[in-house]
Protein backbone atom coordinates (compact mmCIF):
# COMPACT_ATOMS: atom_id res chain seq x y z
CA UNK A 1 0.00 0.00 0.00
CA UNK A 2 2.23 2.76 0.81
CA UNK A 3 4.68 1.26 -2.23
CA UNK A 4 1.38 2.45 -4.20
CA UNK A 5 0.99 5.35 -2.75
CA UNK A 6 4.63 6.61 -2.82
CA UNK A 7 4.62 5.52 -6.74
CA UNK A 8 1.75 7.89 -7.04
CA UNK A 9 2.94 10.65 -5.33
CA UNK A 10 6.14 10.50 -7.39
CA UNK A 11 4.14 10.29 -10.51
CA UNK A 12 1.91 13.23 -9.87
CA UNK A 13 5.65 14.98 -9.34
CA UNK A 14 7.08 13.69 -12.12
CA UNK A 15 4.87 14.98 -14.64
CA UNK A 16 4.70 18.51 -12.51
CA UNK A 17 8.58 18.44 -13.07
CA UNK A 18 8.63 17.98 -16.67
CA UNK A 19 5.53 20.72 -17.00
CA UNK A 20 7.74 22.72 -15.50
CA UNK A 21 10.69 22.31 -17.23
CA UNK A 22 9.43 22.22 -19.98
CA UNK A 23 6.75 24.99 -20.45
CA UNK A 24 7.31 27.59 -16.77
CA UNK A 25 10.89 27.63 -16.57
CA UNK A 26 11.20 28.86 -20.07
CA UNK A 27 9.05 31.87 -18.92
CA UNK A 28 10.31 32.39 -15.58
CA UNK A 29 12.85 35.60 -14.75
CA UNK A 30 14.45 33.53 -12.12
CA UNK A 31 14.44 36.35 -9.77
CA UNK A 32 11.47 34.64 -7.40
CA UNK A 33 10.49 31.26 -6.73
CA UNK A 34 7.38 30.10 -8.22
CA UNK A 35 4.24 29.39 -6.32
CA UNK A 36 1.23 27.69 -7.40
CA UNK A 37 -2.04 26.27 -6.17
CA UNK A 38 -1.62 23.35 -3.99
CA UNK A 39 2.05 22.63 -4.92
CA UNK A 40 3.30 26.02 -3.66
CA UNK A 41 7.25 26.54 -4.80
CA UNK A 42 7.73 23.27 -4.65
CA UNK A 43 8.64 22.75 -8.37
CA UNK A 44 11.29 25.36 -7.94
CA UNK A 45 12.45 23.45 -4.99
CA UNK A 46 12.65 20.23 -6.67
CA UNK A 47 14.09 21.41 -9.75
CA UNK A 48 17.27 22.77 -7.90
CA UNK A 49 16.86 20.20 -5.43
CA UNK A 50 20.85 19.24 -5.81
CA UNK A 51 22.00 23.25 -5.64
CA UNK A 52 20.00 24.27 -3.18
CA UNK A 53 22.26 26.51 -1.58
CA UNK A 54 23.90 28.01 -4.98
CA UNK A 55 20.24 28.34 -6.12
CA UNK A 56 19.02 30.28 -2.88
CA UNK A 57 22.11 32.28 -2.88
CA UNK A 58 21.78 33.52 -6.73
CA UNK A 59 17.66 34.71 -5.87
CA UNK A 60 18.20 36.08 -2.72
CA UNK A 61 20.89 38.46 -4.49
CA UNK A 62 18.22 39.38 -6.76
CA UNK A 63 15.83 40.66 -4.28
CA UNK A 64 15.42 44.34 -3.04
CA UNK A 65 15.56 43.66 0.57
CA UNK A 66 17.39 40.01 1.02
CA UNK A 67 14.13 37.95 1.85
CA UNK A 68 12.03 35.83 -0.25
CA UNK A 69 9.06 33.51 1.10
CA UNK A 70 8.91 29.94 -0.16
CA UNK A 71 5.40 28.51 -0.32
CA UNK A 72 5.04 24.92 0.71
CA UNK A 73 2.64 21.91 -0.83
CA UNK A 74 -0.94 22.58 0.37
CA UNK A 75 0.17 26.04 1.60
CA UNK A 76 1.58 24.52 5.33
CA UNK A 77 5.40 25.28 6.39
CA UNK A 78 6.00 28.55 4.36
CA UNK A 79 9.44 29.59 4.99
CA UNK A 80 10.91 32.68 4.73
CA UNK A 81 14.50 32.83 4.33
CA UNK A 82 16.77 35.73 4.27
CA UNK A 83 19.82 37.57 4.18
CA UNK A 84 19.22 40.44 5.59
CA UNK A 85 21.28 41.59 8.59
CA UNK A 86 18.72 43.00 10.63
CA UNK A 87 16.64 40.43 10.13
CA UNK A 88 18.66 38.37 11.59
CA UNK A 89 19.09 40.01 14.43
CA UNK A 90 16.01 40.32 15.02
CA UNK A 91 15.25 36.80 14.66
CA UNK A 92 18.37 36.04 16.88
CA UNK A 93 19.08 38.48 19.66
CA UNK A 94 16.20 40.79 19.72
CA UNK A 95 13.00 38.79 19.39
CA UNK A 96 14.64 35.63 20.78
CA UNK A 97 11.65 34.00 22.51
CA UNK A 98 9.97 34.44 19.69
CA UNK A 99 11.91 32.38 17.10
CA UNK A 100 12.51 28.93 18.61
CA UNK A 101 13.41 25.48 17.00
CA UNK A 102 10.16 24.20 16.65
CA UNK A 103 8.09 21.47 16.26
CA UNK A 104 9.01 20.60 13.04
CA UNK A 105 13.13 21.38 13.24
CA UNK A 106 12.86 19.12 16.71
CA UNK A 107 10.61 16.20 15.08
CA UNK A 108 12.18 16.05 12.03
CA UNK A 109 15.48 15.29 14.23
CA UNK A 110 14.59 13.69 17.00
CA UNK A 111 15.50 10.14 15.99
CA UNK A 112 19.02 11.01 15.14
CA UNK A 113 19.09 14.04 17.72
CA UNK A 114 16.65 13.10 20.15
CA UNK A 115 16.77 16.27 22.97
CA UNK A 116 20.45 17.10 22.65
CA UNK A 117 21.45 20.51 22.84
CA UNK A 118 21.03 21.05 18.88
CA UNK A 119 17.70 20.35 19.13
CA UNK A 120 16.42 21.58 21.73
CA UNK A 121 14.41 24.59 23.73
CA UNK A 122 13.36 26.23 26.60
CA UNK A 123 14.88 24.78 30.26
CA UNK A 124 16.65 21.98 28.50
CA UNK A 125 18.48 23.87 26.25
CA UNK A 126 19.24 26.33 28.78
CA UNK A 127 20.69 23.30 31.24
CA UNK A 128 22.81 21.83 28.72
CA UNK A 129 24.40 25.32 27.67
CA UNK A 130 25.23 25.55 31.29
CA UNK A 131 27.06 22.34 31.71
CA UNK A 132 28.23 22.79 28.47
CA UNK A 133 29.83 25.84 28.82
CA UNK A 134 32.62 24.89 31.37
CA UNK A 135 34.37 23.24 27.94
CA UNK A 136 35.10 26.28 26.88
CA UNK A 137 37.04 28.27 29.31
CA UNK A 138 40.14 29.48 28.94
CA UNK A 139 42.10 26.25 31.03
CA UNK A 140 39.96 23.80 28.81
CA UNK A 141 40.91 25.89 25.80
CA UNK A 142 44.61 25.22 26.88
CA UNK A 143 44.58 21.48 27.80
CA UNK A 144 42.55 20.99 24.87
CA UNK A 145 45.08 22.67 22.48
CA UNK A 146 48.47 21.52 24.34
CA UNK A 147 47.07 17.82 25.74
CA UNK A 148 44.49 17.28 22.22
CA UNK A 149 45.40 18.85 19.37
CA UNK A 150 49.26 18.86 20.06
CA UNK A 151 49.16 15.04 20.43
CA UNK A 152 46.97 14.34 17.38
CA UNK A 153 49.17 16.62 15.05
CA UNK A 154 52.19 14.70 15.84
CA UNK A 155 51.63 11.45 16.69
CA UNK A 156 48.61 10.58 14.01
CA UNK A 157 48.01 13.56 11.39
CA UNK A 158 51.99 14.54 10.29
CA UNK A 159 53.29 11.08 10.07
CA UNK A 160 50.26 10.22 7.89
CA UNK A 161 50.84 13.07 5.06
CA UNK A 162 54.83 12.35 5.75
CA UNK A 163 53.70 8.39 4.26
CA UNK A 164 51.33 10.27 1.64
CA UNK A 165 54.31 12.46 0.48
CA UNK A 166 56.83 9.68 0.31
CA UNK A 167 54.28 7.38 -1.66
CA UNK A 168 53.33 10.11 -3.62
CA UNK A 169 49.60 8.72 -2.63
CA UNK A 170 46.36 10.09 -3.44
CA UNK A 171 44.71 10.69 0.10
CA UNK A 172 41.01 12.60 0.88
CA UNK A 173 41.49 15.05 2.86
CA UNK A 174 38.15 15.57 3.81
CA UNK A 175 38.00 12.31 5.46
CA UNK A 176 41.63 12.88 6.99
CA UNK A 177 40.26 16.07 8.66
CA UNK A 178 37.14 14.44 9.53
CA UNK A 179 38.80 11.67 12.03
CA UNK A 180 41.34 14.04 13.35
CA UNK A 181 38.12 16.27 14.46
CA UNK A 182 36.48 13.01 15.42
CA UNK A 183 39.23 12.03 17.74
CA UNK A 184 39.52 15.79 19.08
CA UNK A 185 35.74 16.07 20.24
CA UNK A 186 35.80 12.20 22.00
CA UNK A 187 39.13 12.57 23.62
CA UNK A 188 38.21 16.32 25.11
CA UNK A 189 34.67 15.99 25.92
CA UNK A 190 34.54 12.06 26.70
CA UNK A 191 38.08 11.32 27.45
CA UNK A 192 37.63 8.19 25.49
CA UNK A 193 40.23 8.18 22.26
CA UNK A 194 38.25 5.96 19.64
CA UNK A 195 42.40 6.11 17.56
CA UNK A 196 40.22 6.80 14.22
CA UNK A 197 43.04 8.19 12.53
CA UNK A 198 45.44 6.06 13.44
CA UNK A 199 48.08 4.60 10.50
CA UNK A 200 45.56 1.87 8.62
CA UNK A 201 42.86 4.47 8.36
CA UNK A 202 40.41 2.27 9.70
CA UNK A 203 36.72 1.60 7.92
CA UNK A 204 34.78 1.63 11.08
CA UNK A 205 30.73 1.35 11.14
CA UNK A 206 30.14 3.90 13.40
CA UNK A 207 31.75 6.71 10.69
CA UNK A 208 29.44 4.90 7.85
CA UNK A 209 26.19 4.87 10.25
CA UNK A 210 26.66 8.88 11.31
CA UNK A 211 27.21 9.87 7.45
CA UNK A 212 23.96 7.63 6.35
CA UNK A 213 21.90 9.35 9.09
CA UNK A 214 23.02 12.84 8.78
CA UNK A 215 21.97 12.43 5.09
CA UNK A 216 18.65 10.51 5.70
CA UNK A 217 17.49 12.92 8.50
CA UNK A 218 19.07 15.83 6.39
CA UNK A 219 16.40 14.54 3.59
CA UNK A 220 13.57 14.73 5.66
CA UNK A 221 13.92 18.72 5.41
CA UNK A 222 13.62 19.04 1.40
CA UNK A 223 10.67 16.17 1.63
CA UNK A 224 8.02 17.48 -0.66
CA UNK A 225 5.33 16.04 1.73
CA UNK A 226 6.26 15.10 5.57
CA UNK A 227 3.47 12.64 5.21
CA UNK A 228 6.23 10.43 2.75
CA UNK A 229 8.97 9.57 5.38
CA UNK A 230 6.57 9.50 8.40
CA UNK A 231 4.63 6.86 6.17
CA UNK A 232 7.86 5.24 5.29
CA UNK A 233 9.30 5.15 8.96
CA UNK A 234 6.19 3.39 10.13
CA UNK A 235 6.44 1.03 7.65
CA UNK A 236 10.47 0.55 8.86
CA UNK A 237 11.30 0.38 4.47
CA UNK A 238 13.75 2.40 2.36
CA UNK A 239 15.44 5.14 3.64
CA UNK A 240 13.82 5.34 7.01
CA UNK A 241 14.92 1.69 7.70
CA UNK A 242 18.57 2.66 6.38
CA UNK A 243 18.08 5.18 8.86
CA UNK A 244 16.56 3.32 11.47
CA UNK A 245 19.51 1.14 11.49
CA UNK A 246 22.35 3.97 11.25
CA UNK A 247 21.03 5.51 14.31
CA UNK A 248 21.00 1.62 16.37
CA UNK A 249 24.77 2.00 15.55
CA UNK A 250 25.42 5.31 16.71
CA UNK A 251 23.53 4.97 20.23
CA UNK A 252 25.30 2.34 20.95
CA UNK A 253 28.47 3.50 20.03
CA UNK A 254 27.48 6.31 22.28
CA UNK A 255 25.85 4.33 25.15
CA UNK A 256 29.46 2.06 25.06
CA UNK A 257 31.45 5.46 26.05
CA UNK A 258 28.35 6.49 28.38
CA UNK A 259 28.47 3.22 29.99
CA UNK A 260 32.86 3.25 29.97
CA UNK A 261 33.05 6.50 31.78
CA UNK A 262 30.24 5.25 34.62
CA UNK A 263 32.48 2.41 35.21
CA UNK A 264 35.15 4.91 35.40
CA UNK A 265 33.17 7.29 38.26
CA UNK A 266 32.52 4.34 39.93
CA UNK A 267 35.79 3.11 40.65
CA UNK A 268 37.24 6.33 41.35
CA UNK A 269 34.78 8.52 42.76
CA UNK A 270 37.28 10.97 43.49
CA UNK A 271 37.75 11.62 39.80
CA UNK A 272 38.14 15.06 38.87
CA UNK A 273 35.61 16.50 36.36
CA UNK A 274 37.43 16.96 33.31
CA UNK A 275 35.38 16.74 30.74
CA UNK A 276 31.96 17.26 29.60
CA UNK A 277 30.47 13.33 29.95
CA UNK A 278 31.94 13.09 33.50
CA UNK A 279 30.33 16.81 34.26
CA UNK A 280 27.29 15.27 33.15
CA UNK A 281 27.09 12.23 34.87
CA UNK A 282 28.16 13.60 38.53
CA UNK A 283 25.19 16.41 37.93
CA UNK A 284 22.63 13.98 38.48
CA UNK A 285 21.48 13.22 35.45
CA UNK A 286 21.51 9.38 35.06
CA UNK A 287 19.12 8.70 32.86
CA UNK A 288 21.14 7.13 29.44
CA UNK A 289 19.00 8.47 27.06
CA UNK A 290 19.35 12.17 27.98
CA UNK A 291 23.39 11.54 28.23
CA UNK A 292 23.66 9.90 25.08
CA UNK A 293 21.44 12.76 22.92
CA UNK A 294 24.17 15.00 24.06
CA UNK A 295 27.05 13.11 23.05
CA UNK A 296 25.82 12.36 19.39
CA UNK A 297 25.19 16.32 19.60
CA UNK A 298 28.66 16.96 20.35
CA UNK A 299 30.08 14.75 17.87
CA UNK A 300 27.69 16.30 15.24
CA UNK A 301 29.63 19.81 16.45
CA UNK A 302 32.84 18.74 16.87
CA UNK A 303 33.42 15.91 13.76
CA UNK A 304 31.46 17.83 10.92
CA UNK A 305 31.83 21.94 11.57
CA UNK A 306 35.83 22.03 11.47
CA UNK A 307 36.43 19.36 9.51
CA UNK A 308 34.12 21.22 6.94
CA UNK A 309 35.56 24.56 7.11
CA UNK A 310 39.43 23.52 7.00
CA UNK A 311 38.54 20.69 4.17
CA UNK A 312 37.47 24.40 1.80
CA UNK A 313 40.40 25.95 3.48
CA UNK A 314 43.09 23.70 1.91
CA UNK A 315 41.20 23.91 -1.20
CA UNK A 316 41.22 27.24 -1.19
CA UNK A 317 44.81 28.09 -0.35
CA UNK A 318 45.62 25.60 -2.97
CA UNK A 319 44.24 27.77 -5.63
CA UNK A 320 45.44 31.55 -4.24
CA UNK A 321 49.27 31.07 -3.98
CA UNK A 322 49.50 34.81 -2.17
CA UNK A 323 48.05 33.94 0.23
CA UNK A 324 49.77 30.63 1.17
CA UNK A 325 52.71 32.71 0.89
CA UNK A 326 51.71 35.61 3.38
CA UNK A 327 50.56 32.26 5.52
CA UNK A 328 53.85 30.72 5.65
CA UNK A 329 55.74 34.00 6.66
CA UNK A 330 53.22 34.38 9.73
CA UNK A 331 53.81 30.57 10.52
CA UNK A 332 57.55 30.74 10.75
CA UNK A 333 57.68 33.95 12.07
CA UNK A 334 55.52 32.91 15.45
CA UNK A 335 57.57 30.63 17.40
CA UNK A 336 56.78 29.47 20.88
CA UNK A 337 57.29 26.80 23.10
CA UNK A 338 53.71 26.14 23.65
CA UNK A 339 51.45 25.09 20.52
CA UNK A 340 48.42 27.83 22.28
CA UNK A 341 50.75 30.64 22.87
CA UNK A 342 51.71 30.08 19.11
CA UNK A 343 48.76 29.45 17.62
CA UNK A 344 46.47 31.82 19.43
CA UNK A 345 48.44 34.89 18.06
CA UNK A 346 48.32 34.08 14.63
CA UNK A 347 46.16 36.85 13.04
CA UNK A 348 46.50 36.61 9.43
CA UNK A 349 45.92 32.67 9.83
CA UNK A 350 42.44 33.80 11.71
CA UNK A 351 41.46 36.24 8.89
CA UNK A 352 41.83 33.69 6.19
CA UNK A 353 39.78 31.15 7.77
CA UNK A 354 37.51 33.85 8.44
CA UNK A 355 37.09 34.64 4.69
CA UNK A 356 37.25 30.87 3.90
CA UNK A 357 34.15 30.35 6.54
CA UNK A 358 32.59 33.68 4.41
CA UNK A 359 32.54 31.58 1.59
CA UNK A 360 31.70 27.93 2.51
CA UNK A 361 30.54 27.98 6.13
CA UNK A 362 30.60 24.84 7.57
CA UNK A 363 26.45 25.17 8.32
CA UNK A 364 24.84 26.99 5.82
CA UNK A 365 21.55 27.60 6.95
CA UNK A 366 19.66 27.76 9.81
CA UNK A 367 15.96 28.10 10.47
CA UNK A 368 13.51 29.13 13.56
CA UNK A 369 9.67 28.94 14.20
CA UNK A 370 7.88 31.91 14.60
CA UNK A 371 5.97 31.42 17.98
CA UNK A 372 3.32 33.87 17.35
CA UNK A 373 3.09 36.58 14.62
CA UNK A 374 5.37 39.42 13.89
CA UNK A 375 6.87 41.36 11.33
CA UNK A 376 10.30 41.57 10.93
CA UNK A 377 12.83 45.23 10.06
CA UNK A 378 12.31 45.38 6.40
CA UNK A 379 8.57 45.09 6.32
CA UNK A 380 8.08 40.77 5.89
CA UNK A 381 4.86 39.65 7.55
CA UNK A 382 5.76 36.42 9.98
CA UNK A 383 2.53 34.49 10.63
CA UNK A 384 2.29 32.10 13.79
CA UNK A 385 3.65 28.59 13.10
CA UNK A 386 6.47 29.89 9.87
CA UNK A 387 9.62 28.99 9.47
CA UNK A 388 11.75 31.85 9.09
CA UNK A 389 15.68 30.84 8.08
CA UNK A 390 18.76 32.87 7.91
CA UNK A 391 21.88 31.77 5.27
CA UNK A 392 25.15 32.37 6.16
CA UNK A 393 26.21 30.74 2.27
CA UNK A 394 23.87 33.32 0.75
CA UNK A 395 25.04 36.28 3.28
CA UNK A 396 29.02 35.52 2.18
CA UNK A 397 28.09 36.24 -1.29
CA UNK A 398 26.20 39.39 -0.75
CA UNK A 399 27.62 42.29 -3.23
CA UNK A 400 25.32 44.41 -0.86
CA UNK A 401 27.41 42.83 2.32
CA UNK A 402 31.08 42.71 0.94
CA UNK A 403 31.28 44.92 -2.37
CA UNK A 404 32.00 43.72 -5.71
CA UNK A 405 35.13 41.79 -4.58
CA UNK A 406 32.60 39.16 -2.58
CA UNK A 407 34.00 36.65 -4.79
CA UNK A 408 37.66 36.58 -4.28
CA UNK A 409 39.10 35.15 -1.35
CA UNK A 410 40.76 37.88 0.25
CA UNK A 411 41.93 37.82 4.09
CA UNK A 412 42.42 41.50 3.87
CA UNK A 413 38.96 42.06 4.39
CA UNK A 414 39.08 41.24 8.04
CA UNK A 415 42.94 43.44 8.82
CA UNK A 416 43.92 46.62 9.63
CA UNK A 417 47.04 48.07 9.36
CA UNK A 418 48.44 48.81 13.27
CA UNK A 419 48.82 52.53 13.84
CA UNK A 420 51.81 52.29 16.29
CA UNK A 421 53.43 48.87 14.70
CA UNK A 422 55.16 48.88 11.33
CA UNK A 423 54.14 45.30 9.27
CA UNK A 424 51.87 44.55 11.85
CA UNK A 425 47.77 43.41 11.25
CA UNK A 426 44.95 43.69 13.73
CA UNK A 427 42.32 41.47 12.96
CA UNK A 428 38.71 43.25 12.61
CA UNK A 429 35.39 41.24 13.52
CA UNK A 430 32.17 41.48 11.62
CA UNK A 431 29.44 41.97 13.49
CA UNK A 432 27.61 38.55 13.71
CA UNK A 433 24.72 39.30 12.02
CA UNK A 434 26.64 40.56 8.90
CA UNK A 435 28.55 37.18 9.63
CA UNK A 436 26.39 35.00 11.32
CA UNK A 437 28.32 31.07 10.79
CA UNK A 438 29.03 31.12 14.57
CA UNK A 439 25.13 31.84 15.15
CA UNK A 440 24.71 34.99 16.99
CA UNK A 441 22.37 36.35 20.14
CA UNK A 442 22.11 34.03 23.14
CA UNK A 443 22.66 30.80 21.05
CA UNK A 444 26.20 31.92 20.21
CA UNK A 445 28.49 28.44 19.04
CA UNK A 446 30.10 28.03 22.65
CA UNK A 447 32.72 26.47 20.56
CA UNK A 448 33.98 29.00 18.42
CA UNK A 449 37.25 29.67 20.36
CA UNK A 450 38.02 25.79 20.49
CA UNK A 451 37.26 25.13 16.89
CA UNK A 452 39.62 28.70 16.09
CA UNK A 453 42.19 27.07 17.69
CA UNK A 454 41.89 23.87 16.69
CA UNK A 455 41.87 25.36 13.03
CA UNK A 456 44.79 27.21 13.30
CA UNK A 457 46.70 24.60 15.37
CA UNK A 458 45.90 22.15 11.77
CA UNK A 459 47.28 25.35 9.63
CA UNK A 460 50.33 25.78 11.19
CA UNK A 461 51.37 21.98 11.26
CA UNK A 462 50.61 20.89 8.17
CA UNK A 463 51.38 24.17 5.90
CA UNK A 464 54.72 24.11 7.85
CA UNK A 465 55.76 21.06 6.43
CA UNK A 466 53.63 19.77 3.58
CA UNK A 467 52.16 21.44 0.16
CA UNK A 468 48.93 20.58 -0.36
CA UNK A 469 47.82 19.79 -3.49
CA UNK A 470 44.73 18.68 -5.70
CA UNK A 471 44.70 15.47 -7.08
CA UNK A 472 42.47 17.16 -9.90
CA UNK A 473 43.42 20.21 -11.18
CA UNK A 474 42.02 21.35 -14.39
CA UNK A 475 41.45 24.30 -15.47
CA UNK A 476 38.12 25.47 -14.16
CA UNK A 477 37.37 22.60 -12.04
CA UNK A 478 35.50 23.22 -8.96
CA UNK A 479 34.24 21.06 -6.14
CA UNK A 480 30.68 20.74 -5.51
CA UNK A 481 29.36 22.25 -2.00
CA UNK A 482 26.59 19.89 -0.82
CA UNK A 483 25.03 19.88 3.12
CA UNK A 484 23.73 17.32 5.16
CA UNK A 485 23.05 19.45 8.00
CA UNK A 486 26.77 20.36 7.81
CA UNK A 487 28.73 21.25 4.52
CA UNK A 488 30.48 18.76 2.69
CA UNK A 489 32.66 18.65 -0.76
CA UNK A 490 30.74 16.07 -2.60
CA UNK A 491 32.96 13.44 -3.29
CA UNK A 492 35.42 14.18 -1.27
CA UNK A 493 38.31 16.10 -1.54
CA UNK A 494 41.52 14.07 -3.32
CA UNK A 495 45.02 15.39 -2.62
CA UNK A 496 48.63 15.13 -2.80
CA UNK A 497 51.00 16.14 -0.35
CA UNK A 498 54.08 17.67 -1.34
CA UNK A 499 57.35 17.70 1.84
CA UNK A 500 58.42 21.36 1.59
CA UNK A 501 61.83 19.86 2.21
Amino acid sequence: MLQLIEGLLLFLLFILTFFYLVIIKSKSSGVEPKSYPLIGSFLDIYAHRYQLNQWFAEILSKSPTGTIVLRRPLGVNQTIVTTNPANVQHILKTQFSVYTKGDFFTTTLRDFLGTGIFNADGSNWKFQRQISSHEFNTKSLRKFVETVVETELIDRLIPILSEAAANNSVLDLQDILQRFAFDNICKIAFGFDPAYLSPSLPKEEFATAFEDALRISSERFTAPYQAIWKLKKVFNTRSEKRLKQAISTIREFAQNIVRAKKQQLHENSSLENTDLLSRILNSGHSDDEFVIDMVISFIVAGRDTTSAALTWYFWLISCNSHVEKALLEEIREISSASVYDEVKDMVYTHASLCESMRLYPPVPSDAKEATCDDILPDGTVVKKGMRVAYHPYSMGRMEKLWGKDWAEFKPERWLKKDDLIEGKWNFVAKDPYTYPVFQAGPRICLGKEMAFLQMKGVVAGVLRRFRVVPAVMEEGFQPVFISYMTSKMKDGFPVRIEDRG
